[in-house]
């Protein structure tokens, strides 16, 4: 009986191994609807240098990274996660308002590069390399600079 219950979890343990961390790469036409339409829409023009999808056993998440470096990230219903654009800036129609009011309030000089959404949290970073965090009610709960 050891035995069978050892040769159990070995089994399951290499199925788990090998189910995680799957990254495949994919055409843009596979990402979720929504994705895509966020880069026909915001990015329109940027050419694709890689697009993926990552699954594991209890996920799945896609990233598309363009050749001028800019970065998104999203999540398997095509929500976007995070969005880098360090060389430019992240597209203001993507940054809730009540985000960006706070920025050009408090920054009026300085650029959102990247922005992440966590959970119930965002966080972005700025251009003069601040990391600010806010909760689900757009309030700051920590910044880091």
């Amino acid at each position: 009986m050891k035995k069978l219950i050892l040769l159990l979890v070995c089994f399951f343990s290499v199925q788990t191994m090998l189910w995680a961390d799957n990254d495949k790469p994919i055409q843009i036409g596979q990402l979720p609807t929504k994705a895509q339409t966020l880069i026909t829409t915001y990015f329109k023009g940027h050419k694709v240098a890689l697009a993926k999808m990552e699954s594991g056993v209890f996920y799945k998440n896609y990233d598309v990274i363009f050749t001028n470096g800019e970065k998104l990230e999203f999540d398997r219903s095509g929500d976007w996660t995070e969005v880098k654009c360090p060389k430019s800036e992240v597209p203001a129609a993507i940054i809730p308002k009540a985000i960006r009011s706070y920025v050009k309030e408090n920054y009026p000089n300085e650029k959102i590069l990247q922005i992440e959404r966590k959970g119930k949290e965002y966080e972005i970073k700025l251009s003069n390399h601040w990391e600010i965090t806010f909760d689900n009610k757009y309030r700051v709960i920590d910044i880091d600079d």
